[in-house]
């Protein structure tokens, strides 16, 4: 999830592009894997544009040149699409360059928790207040959910589901060696309900242009391995809470995304005794978008983070070891009761 969910500050990322091949259409961008860190894999996140004709190709191109990416970058996303005027394009763009962020990850977590309690394998079924509900957010007076937060939800479900990620993983052939290369989504929408028949929903007109979810949803989740899975893999205490804070931007929950990267090296760097990790202080702020100059605020964010981690008991302490400056190492304790490889 981190390298997936890598954001546009990240010094592993390149700009997003369109491009075709013989197979079709596509916006992409690609996170290139940190030559220092063999942990880091490069993966690029694409969204396939469907269906499109040679004069829609060439409307996306024109559109696509108003994009101000540094704006993107300073001032926030929503400024730097201002000037996209189609709603779809813009949405389109939002959802990869904000691919998984930590809403987004919640509801994951979610579903992946759902699906063991189901144990339908990779498939899970949920009702969309459910989710709503579990996320934290506010009923309205007639026990519903804000059309804000329901059509959010849907564009995070559409997001999860078209958004394909490629990566290559070393497969050796002989004397020579090759790469098996991998396309998945997070997740795959496989069927929706809605509650009143006689209304009109489209699973890409909501997501693209107007403001809807549907009641309910069954999903496949990819990366699901089910009972005789052989890898390595990160289990969760069953009370993690997934609830979104009031009022926060969720490209700033940097508790989710520093528990998120420490359990993403658990499968990587097995800790020492069952419980050190040690992980390169820059690894760590970058993957935590802590890339500003104010050296200073970031690490006051970054022990604050530590500290709640630890409130919650997902850590027991955390030190910055001795050593050089620029390549300093931070040693966490991992508490296995909530934080553990299998």
């Amino acid at each position: 999830m981190p390298r997936a969910g890598a954001s546009l500050r990240n010094p592993d990322v390149q700009l997003p592009i369109l491009r075709s091949d013989g197979d079709g259409y596509y916006l992409e961008m690609r996170v290139e894997a940190d030559s220092k860190d063999e942990s880091e894999l490069a993966v690029t996140r694409r969204v396939p544009l469907e269906d499109l004709s040679d004069e829609e190709w060439e409307e996306l191109k024109a559109q696509y040149t108003s994009l101000e990416l540094d704006a993107c970058i300073d001032q926030g996303i929503s400024n730097g699409l201002e000037k996209i005027q189609d709603r779809r394009i813009q949405r389109l763009i939002m959802a990869l360059l904000t691919f998984l962020n930590a809403r987004q990850v919640s509801i994951v977590l979610y579903l992946y928790r759902l699906a063991a309690q189901q144990d339908q394998g990779p498939l899970v079924c949920f009702r969309s207040n459910d989710l709503l509900e579990a996320l934290g957010y506010t009923r309205t007076k007639d026990g519903g959910f804000a059309s804000k937060v329901r059509s959010q939800l849907h564009r995070d479900l559409v997001a999860l589901h078209r958004t394909e990620l490629v990566f290559a993983q070393s497969l050796r052939k002989g004397d020579s060696m090759g790469a098996k290369v991998t396309i998945k989504s997070v997740l795959r929408i496989r069927d929706y309900e809605i509650d009143n028949v006689p209304r009109d929903f489209d699973l890409a007109k909501a997501a693209d242009y107007t403001y809807e979810l549907a009641d309910a949803y069954t999903l496949s989740l990819e990366f699901f391995e089910g009972p005789g899975r052989t890898g390595d893999y990160v289990l969760f205490a069953n009370n993690m809470d997934i609830s979104q804070r009031l009022g926060s931007n969720t490209k700033n929950d940097y508790k989710t995304k520093l528990l998120i990267y420490l359990a993403s090296r658990m499968k990587w760097d097995r800790p020492d005794e069952g419980q050190y990790l040690n992980i390169s202080k820059r690894y760590l702020f970058k993957n935590l978008d802590l890339l500003g100059s104010n050296s200073s605020r970031n690490n006051q964010i970054f022990w604050r983070t530590v500290e709640e981690l630890r409130h919650e008991e997902y850590i027991l302490g955390a030190q910055e070891l001795p050593g050089k400056k620029r390549s300093a190492t931070i040693q966490f304790q991992i508490n296995p009761e909530k934080l553990q490889v299998n």
